[in-house]
């Protein structure tokens, strides 16, 4: 065994405590090395010589959490183990953890808690190194097989020419051929497993939606959501019926008499109209400046796990570039070990507080493989959808939170999330589950993300929206984390009218689209009385909420 002492590498821009985590180790016996940059440590741990790296780090920085990704990504640095320090609560180590950290500390650890973390981290990466070697000689033993075949055609032809062979050379012979069977029928059936375990992921990729947008095409699809939203505007709506009164107003002056009587029953019936999107426009602001706090974006990352190991569905590796490796044909390579980051969706929803500590969404918010075709494929090939993260983001919120699924209704599309929402300090949404709060006809409020952040972006300046895509590369958590910290996160209020209400269902076409599901829908009241949760044709057409009552035995409950 190698008599060479374990390198650990300690980037830590305090003096103080950096100065003391050397002491520490040197004290123990270990070669450590300081580092006073994140960057020239990612240099020194690139060149392959360091067995664990020590990292004090923001989570916040987002060119420490691609470089500390890239470190698991690439085979020369694989083995090497990051124990990471960083401040935060439960959820920043957990993405520590998600980025590739092998180990998370806070910085107030204890000497004897840290020690024992380093011991375990490089016990663990002894045991991977040995576990590289013994597949290295079993590569090599592969080469050898090859290399017996190949001798053993010449041999065989030897045999048959030369009769004076002694009875023991057969029998080595023999044995030869046996030894390489062997190892060339375990060789196939890995590789037979191995390929079907990328086929298999090809065949559950195919159908997702990936969280990583490629850049112009999140910038084509914000322009287009511009347009889109243009046409929902109720400042547009008043100005159009007014410009439309004004032109009747000037032609009843020069008309006739014949048509006169026409142009003054449009005109009353404009101005009709007109008053309506005014009353219904000033219930809205009131209803924006009462409950639009409360309502939340919700940010559900779903990830894969293997159902007979556990294992999570990973990329094979991290190029340069921060894109997955792909094979000889172009196509991502995915595998179901190592520390490379996971393959992961993203949906987006909306939520509302109905608690000091709960907020209320539909069931396909919280699980989004909850009658979703796109993604049945994936049980269907022996990978089971998971919550890798679910988080809230409220309207000038210092952070996103971190939520848990408490209960999912029986009877509707209802779902009920806890997370420590004791800092926000928002008001709690009225609920009136009376039969009569919807009534046909009635107008109604709705409040929601309709297309999660594209129309967040949308709504945002050009340059602001080309600033946040360019620092974000497009993923999904970082761009819901910027528009956060740009204080761009509030909900989009939309007016319209109830057309029917039904035993299950409340029918209405205030529009909203994918994205609105699991917003609240507001009677003149300003109460609660629905959430929505399927829409059709797009942004508009006749939408649907669940009943709000169908909540209550969620609600009851806790």
């Amino acid at each position: 065994m190698s008599s060479k002492r374990e390198r650990i590498l300690v980037v830590e821009q305090d003096a103080a405590a950096q100065r003391r985590l050397l002491e520490l180790l040197r004290s123990a016996g270990y070669d450590a090395l300081p580092c006073e940059t994140q960057q020239d440590g990612f240099k020194m741990v690139q060149s392959g010589d360091v067995d664990l790296f020590v990292l004090s780090a923001d989570l916040s920085d987002l060119q420490c959490c691609n470089a500390l990704a890239e470190i698991k990504g690439l085979a020369k640095t694989a083995s090497t183990r990051v124990l990471l320090l960083t401040r935060g609560d439960g959820a920043q180590r957990a993405r520590g953890l998600e980025l590739g950290a092998d180990d998370v500390l806070s910085p107030d650890w204890e000497a004897s808690e840290f020690l024992a973390r380093v011991r375990v981290q490089l016990r663990d990466k002894r045991a991977f190194d040995d576990l590289l070697e013994k597949t290295h000689i079993a590569e090599e033993g592969q080469e050898i097989a090859n290399t017996a075949f190949q001798a053993l055609a010449v041999t065989e032809k030897m045999t048959r020419d030369a009769t004076a062979l002694d009875r023991r050379l057969k029998i080595g012979v023999g044995s030869l051929i046996l030894v390489a069977a062997v190892i060339a029928t375990i060789f196939l059936l890995y590789s037979r497993r191995a390929d079907n375990e990328t086929k298999r992921a090809y065949s559950v990729i195919a159908q997702l939606e990936s969280g990583v947008y490629k850049q112009e095409q999140l910038l084509a699809e914000t322009r287009k959501m511009r347009r889109d939203l243009e046409g929902t505007n109720a400042d547009l709506q008043k100005e159009k019926l007014q410009n439309q009164s004004d032109t009747l107003r000037q032609r009843i002056s020069r008309g006739d008499a014949g048509d006169v009587a026409t142009l003054k029953k449009q005109l009353e019936e404009t101005t009709a109209q007109l008053r309506r999107v005014v009353s219904e426009s000033n219930a809205a602001e009131g209803v924006i400046r009462s409950y639009a706090p409360s309502v939340c974006l919700l940010h559900v990352s779903v990830a894969f796990s293997d159902k007979n190991s556990g294992r999570r569905l990973r990329y094979g590796g991290i190029n340069p570039d921060g894109g997955p490796l792909k094979d000889s044909e172009g196509n991502p390579v995915y595998t179901l070990g190592g520390r490379t980051p996971e393959v992961r969706t993203d949906f987006f929803g909306t939520g509302f507080l109905v608690g000091e500590d709960r907020i209320l969404t539909n069931h396909h918010v919280a699980q989004p493989w909850w009658k979703n075709d796109q993604l049945s494929a994936a049980l269907q090939q022996g990978l089971e959808p998971v919550i890798a993260e679910m988080t809230a983001y409220f309207p000038d919120a210092p952070s996103g939170i971190a939520l848990g699924i408490s209960q999912i209704s029986t009877d509707a599309d209802l779902a009920l999330l806890h997370g420590d929402l004791s800092n926000l300090k928002r008001p709690i949404l009225r609920i009136d589950d009376r039969r009569q709060a919807a009534i046909s006809g009635e107008s109604v409020i709705s409040l929601g993300y309709a297309t999660g952040i594209n129309a967040i972006l949308a709504r945002a300046g050009e340059d602001t929206v080309d600033d946040i895509v360019r620092v974000s590369g497009g993923d999904a958590t970082k761009i819901a984390g910027e528009l956060l910290s740009r204080k761009l996160i509030r909900p989009i209020v939309t007016q319209g009218h109830i057309g029917d209400v039904l035993a299950d269902k409340i029918v209405y076409d205030a529009q909203t689209t994918s994205g609105g599901s699991g917003g609240p829908l507001i009677n003149p009241d300003g109460a609660v009385i629905g959430v929505t949760f399927a829409v059709v044709n797009g942004f508009g057409g006749s939408n649907f909420g669940v009943p709000i009552r169908y909540a209550q035995s969620l609600l009851k409950s806790q």
